[in-house]
């Protein structure tokens, strides 16, 4: 008889229902941090965190307007990475001056929950999912396909003032960045937003960018 295959941990974690411990706020679905690390922990009772410091020991990194923290988790010697604003109650980035402590913890908790579902914790509901994929696979065996129709996202008004860089030139400071590197004791996405001038918008899709690279590797 063949030996049943183990499952990875992606596969373990994917597989978790995770609906009766998230809320919705402002039409987003968020998903407790303390439940999420606790089903990380008892499945993978070797699993860590780790919460990223700028150079002065603080748990943030800034390009002199807004902020964002950096955070990893980690599950059988593999660290999935987290890039995330500090936002407020309206998901919109509060001006570095203005953040607090607290703004700062909770930017960390939701962070560390986005690492985790890197890992496969609660991934469907960040894809907009209702159920995780083994159940939804089961869901789908006995009820009807149905075609939903699906509104296209509103789109971000862009920033008149942003002045894009060519597309290879944008990918050697997204590169760049994603390998730590600095230019003159800055930051490469602060050089990056200071030639561009970039917006919000833009900063949050650098960082994006950022956190792919990151998590390829």
């Amino acid at each position: 008889m063949a030996e049943a295959k183990k499952k990875s941990v992606f596969e373990t974690l994917n597989g978790v229902n995770c609906n009766e411990h998230t809320e919705k706020k402002n039409g987003l679905t968020y998903l407790s941090w303390a439940w999420a690390w606790a089903e990380v922990k008892k499945r993978y009772p070797d699993a860590f965190y780790k919460i990223y410091e700028n150079e002065a020991g603080r748990p943030y990194f800034d390009d002199g307007k807004t902020c964002w923290v950096k955070t990893g988790v980690t599950i059988e010697g593999l660290e999935h990475i987290e890039y995330l604003p500090v936002m407020d109650n309206r998901n919109n980035s509060i001006p570095l001056e203005r953040v607090t402590s607290m703004d700062m913890n909770k930017a960390i908790q939701r962070s560390l929950t986005k690492a985790a579902a890197r890992h496969g914790l609660g991934l469907y509901i960040y894809a907009g999912e209702d159920l995780p994929e083994n159940e939804a696979e089961a869901k789908a065996d006995d009820e009807p396909a149905q075609k939903t129709k699906v509104a296209p996202a509103a789109r971000k008004e862009a920033n008149p003032a942003y002045k894009p860089m060519p597309e290879e030139k944008y990918k050697q400071y997204v590169q760049a960045a994603a390998s730590g590197q600095t230019y003159k004791g800055k930051q490469m996405i602060d050089v990056w937003r200071e030639a561009t001038n970039a917006g919000e918008e833009q900063v949050q899709k650098f960082l994006d960018d950022v956190a792919a690279i990151v998590f390829e590797n």
